[in-house]
């Protein structure tokens, strides 16, 4: 089943992230915390890249799991910075073969010491390249409510993803934010640039002292004052910390369902309790609108 027609048969997607172990792990870990994500009957699970961008081998494999042994809709991250054609081809080769028909396609983190790609310099480059291999999958796109930060500006950010969309990209989903007016104007703009297909809000819950000080530090994501006092005033204490981080991210999220989002993407860290938590805490209002 591909991922946009999701979109075509509900008001609000309701999907999770997670990221694959290390090469050399067993899948134990993992297979808890899909098991205890499937309980909660997301539309899909995206699978992230390997630490650092470090090739796809190892999300290909997770998102073949999802499918076969959960019964979970994956979609694949497959990034393509470091990446030749023949490598991008016998990922999709294996993809295709396993049955896994949705990608998240782009460009991926720039990589300190990692060769550059002699083929692709940019995501719609990728996503065109996909096209042109024959295989039908559907194809997702990231996109930034507050500008790439390796754009001059959010126009020339919108401007790119236009290009990417143009390629073939079938719906978005947005980098973290926390301030839901920034996704709200962000909207309005694709709209105004003639970018029309479904953007889900990605929402990453702060309910961890790691989470705060190194996802946020390497996305550059603009941190509200409320968001500030919070972490100031419970850094140190964890259990205080998680529980205001899960309040924070469930009242995006009534912001965000209330405003007619097309989906929420959750960012959850592997952690299946927050993704318990805050879908509980939504889970009647995402019925309501989808009924």
């Amino acid at each position: 089943m591909f991922i946009s027609d999701l979109f075509k048969s509900k008001k609000t997607v309701w999907s999770f992230e997670i990221f694959p172990p290390k090469p050399t792990a067993d899948l134990s870990g993992i297979k808890a915390t899909v098991a205890a994500l499937a309980d909660l009957k997301p539309d899909y699970v995206s699978v992230t890249c390997s630490a650092g961008g470090s090739g796809n081998s190892r999300t290909n494999e997770i998102a073949d799991m999802l499918l076969d042994d959960y019964g979970i809709l994956p979609l694949a991250h497959l990034t393509c910075i470091n990446s030749t054609k023949d490598e991008i081809r016998a990922s999709l080769k294996q993809l295709h073969g396993d049955g896994v028909e949705n990608i998240l396609a782009l460009r991926g983190d720039r990589v300190q010491g990692a060769a550059p790609s002699p083929d692709f310099a940019h995501a719609d480059e990728l996503v065109r390249f996909i096209r042109s291999e024959g295989y039908d999958f559907d194809i997702a796109g990231a996109c930034y409510p507050e500008g790439h930060p390796e754009s001059r500006d959010l126009i020339e950010d919108i401007n790119n993803l236009k290009r990417k969309v143009d390629a073939g990209v079938t719906h978005l989903n947005t980098q973290l934010f926390y301030d839901n007016d920034d996704f709200f104007r962000f909207r309005d703009m694709l709209a105004v640039a003639g970018i029309d297909v479904p953007v889900q809000a990605g929402i990453m819950p702060l309910v961890k002292k790691t989470t705060v000080d190194r996802t946020v530090g390497l996305t550059g994501a603009k941190i509200p004052a409320k968001i500030s006092r919070m972490v100031a005033r419970f850094y140190d204490d964890p259990d205080s910390l998680m529980q205001a981080g899960i309040a924070y991210a469930t009242d995006q999220i009534v912001d965000l369902i209330s405003a007619g989002v097309d989906g929420v993407h959750l960012y959850v860290m592997n952690n299946a309790a927050v993704a318990r938590a805050i879908t509980d805490n939504v889970s009647s209002l995402l019925a309501g609108v989808n009924k």
